[in-house]
């Protein structure tokens, strides 16, 4: 698309709506969803960080809330995989029907529980995800077979010091099949409030996008001028 896009949009999902913050930069190359297990997704300063430097490199960015503000409250909720899941692909399934993303390629950035969901969209649309990356996710709470199944290039994110999070994330990557990797930044902790870290999480980010955005635009449409 040419021109700049920038709005508060609605999303239906069963009985209620899932709200999130669309925009996506003049000349796109992708569109990366934003995926939280917890209801501050939207406003999480971390995910606007993110989210932030990918528009700088040139790629669209949603970040959505997948819980309400009552539903986030409780530590079972969050850790809900088939609610967040179910409340994700709704969102996938709304940005295909949209005149505005129908052209271009979609990532999904997962992160703590998101991840998981992040990861069981991807398998459920296999034509439709380009690529995935995890920040500090539980990707095992994905599921062994769903792991297998995800056919979209994988990126794990982990901090050097998430002791814990680090192993689950290892074993998650061994059952993924398609193209992976795994990235472990030293020094940081699980919310990567390190200086400089979070930063680094971008640029891997914005990295594994751009690279499998252009790649799957030209398969579609030939080389990009």
């Amino acid at each position: 698309m040419n021109a700049p896009l920038n709005l508060l949009v609605h999303i239906p999902v069963d009985a209620l709506q899932v709200e999130g913050m669309l925009e996506i930069p003049a000349h796109a190359i992708g569109l990366v969803l934003f995926a939280h297990g917890s209801g501050s997704s939207r406003l999480s300063v971390r995910n606007n960080h993110v989210a932030t430097f990918l528009r700088q490199a040139g790629l669209g960015t949603l970040l959505i809330d997948l819980l309400t503000v009552d539903e986030d409250r409780h530590y079972q909720t969050r850790f809900d995989i088939d609610l967040l899941t179910q409340r994700l692909d709704a969102a996938v399934t709304w940005l295909m029907a949209q005149d505005f993303a129908r052209m271009l390629p979609l990532g999904l950035f997962g992160a703590s529980t998101g991840a998981a969901a992040a990861l069981r969209v991807a398998a459920r649309h296999p034509q439709e995800i380009t690529a995935l990356v995890s920040r500090g996710g539980r990707p095992d709470l994905a599921g062994q077979k769903i792991l297998a199944a995800v056919r979209a290039p994988c990126l794990l994110i982990i901090g050097g010091d998430d002791h814990g999070v680090i192993e689950l994330n290892e074993t998650a990557y061994e059952f993924l099949s398609g193209e992976k990797r795994l990235a472990i930044i030293p020094g940081a902790t699980h919310l990567f409030e390190e200086p400089g870290t979070l930063d680094e999480v971008a640029m891997l980010a914005a990295s594994w996008f751009e690279i499998h955005f252009r790649q799957s635009a030209k398969q579609r449409c030939g080389p990009i001028q």
